[in-house]
């Protein structure tokens, strides 16, 4: 069992839950409760911490089942744990890696663009509802927040497991290659002129989102094919950028619903 707050584990632990350059350095992030450990590939997990307190609980053994585990006092527990009301089980896992062609499926291809998005639960929530709009991927700028710090880990609800994403080191280079394999690209922006549920989004598709305070900067806006906007009724200027999200990747499912239909 791990009694001492200096363990060199539990050291490394804190230094991942609390420093983005030791995640990259690693290749691992830190997960957290029950869920986020039933859904995590097995073939990722690098190390499982339990709590005391956690073995004790009936569905314990069951939900571990053959997966080796160090056992850590409550105290220490608590110290590493990012969450207020800790459920007693805490992962190291491998952070995936995609290329930028596992991305795209032809007229499949539905992506989210995202520039400089600064809050975790907006962008961990972006996620979580991309997949469930049946998103192919997610592209992210460096300057948009660390897809693997713990509150946007925990705002996905373990869609990090199964969203490809790519990171890219030029966004407009990137858009501009969307383009050339076919990809329509369309800025949510408040120059639009079409409201989103106009277009066609039943072929290759990619939105665009920007910063929650400036928004989509000027060089990549530019690179849109077109703009669209969302309504806005009573004295309200904007919506927040998880929910834009939302909105264009439901509409986006519910034509290419329809169109399977017909």
């Amino acid at each position: 069992m791990i009694t001492s707050s200096s363990n060199r584990q539990i050291k490394n632990i804190l230094l991942l839950q609390k420093k983005g350059k030791a995640r990259r350095e690693q290749g691992l992030f830190v997960v957290e409760g029950r869920k986020m450990f039933a859904e995590v590939p097995r073939e990722w997990l690098s190390a499982v911490y339990v709590s005391e307190d956690f073995l004790t609980q009936p569905m314990a053994e069951q939900l571990l089942g053959d997966v080796p585990y160090e056992v850590v006092s409550q105290g220490v527990f608590q110290s590493i744990s990012d969450t207020q009301t800790p459920q007693g089980i805490l992962c190291v896992v491998k952070q995936p890696s995609y290329e930028f062609s596992e991305l795209l499926m032809g007229e499949k291809t539905h992506l989210l663009i995202l520039e400089s998005i600064q809050d975790p639960g907006n962008l961990g929530t972006m996620l979580r509802t991309g997949e469930g709009a049946g998103i192919t991927g997610i592209i992210v700028n460096q300057t948009t927040a660390d897809l693997f710090q713990p509150k946007t880990v925990r705002a996905t609800m373990g869609s990090i497991y199964r969203v490809p994403y790519y990171v890219s080191d030029d966004l407009t280079e990137t858009v501009r290659k969307l383009k050339r394999e076919g990809v329509h690209v369309y800025a949510a922006h408040l120059k639009g002129k079409m409201q989103y549920d106009e277009p066609d989004y039943t072929a290759g598709t990619a939105f665009m989102i920007g910063n929650e305070g400036a928004g989509l900067s000027d060089e990549l806006s530019a690179l849109a094919d077109d703009y669209i906007r969302i309504p806005m009724e009573g004295k309200v200027e904007s919506l927040n950028a998880a929910v834009s999200a939302a909105l264009l990747m439901y509409e986006t499912n519910r034509q290419r619903r329809r169109s399977r239909e017909e």
